[in-house]
């Protein structure tokens, strides 16, 4: 697959951004601005997201990323189903067919936080015996587990997965430009823009039961 390695220019300090890099790109910022505009269709897009992810870090080498793409990819098809497979009292009042917009309550909320450190602990030990050229196992699974949480929230549609969603940015816009990256920390950006919106967009939805 030599058209994974085509690059399409270069940024920065002889920073190549890849055809893959873009599509991948281009599927995940439509996928939440879908989501954040809650939109069903946001998991037609994310299929296609974890596919261009998947060969994305499949051709970068990143071997710890690719193999968590299948939760992923479980974690997208759990949420379309409950997104439109509302149970009884969680239907919007708006569309009965679909999952209306709820919050965690601080208790789970703590136990959510508890798990990403948990999971993240024993992700990045797991890291650091299989791969230990990466130079940040820990910090590398804490953001990787947070974004399966807030997959996982958005699945159950939970207005606090915007709350992790901006957590993740934050820390990936630091993280590339630590490292020297120009396309991803614009992306990223872009990312963080988008939560902001959605977490106002959704919280009105939460208050009009929808």
């Amino acid at each position: 697959m030599d058209w994974l390695n085509y690059t399409l220019f270069t940024l920065g300090n002889d920073y190549p951004v890849l055809l893959i890099d873009l599509i991948a790109s281009v599927f995940g910022l439509t996928c939440v601005f879908l989501a954040g505009r809650n939109s069903k269709y946001n998991f037609w897009v994310g299929y296609l997201y974890t596919t261009a992810l998947f060969l994305m870090f499949w051709n970068k080498n990143l071997y710890a990323s690719l193999l968590l793409q299948p939760v992923s990819l479980a974690i997208n098809v759990l949420g379309h189903w409950r997104w439109t497979h509302p149970r009884s009292g969680e239907e919007s009042a708006r569309d009965s067919k679909a999952l209306k917009v709820s919050k965690l309550t601080w208790p789970e909320r703590g136990l959510a936080v508890l798990a990403v450190f948990v999971v993240a602990g024993l992700w990045g030990w797991i890291l650091n015996r299989l791969f230990p050229s990466d130079p940040h196992p820990y910090l590398d699974s804490c953001v990787t587990v947070l974004i399966l949480m807030a997959q996982l929230l958005s699945s159950l549609k939970k207005w606090d997965c915007w709350v992790a969603w901006l957590l993740v940015n934050i820390t990936q816009i630091a993280l590339h430009l630590s490292v020297g990256h120009v396309f991803m920390p614009i992306v990223c950006a872009l990312y963080l823009v988008n939560g902001i919106w959605s977490m106002i967009s959704w919280n009105k939805l939460y208050k009009k039961d929808e």
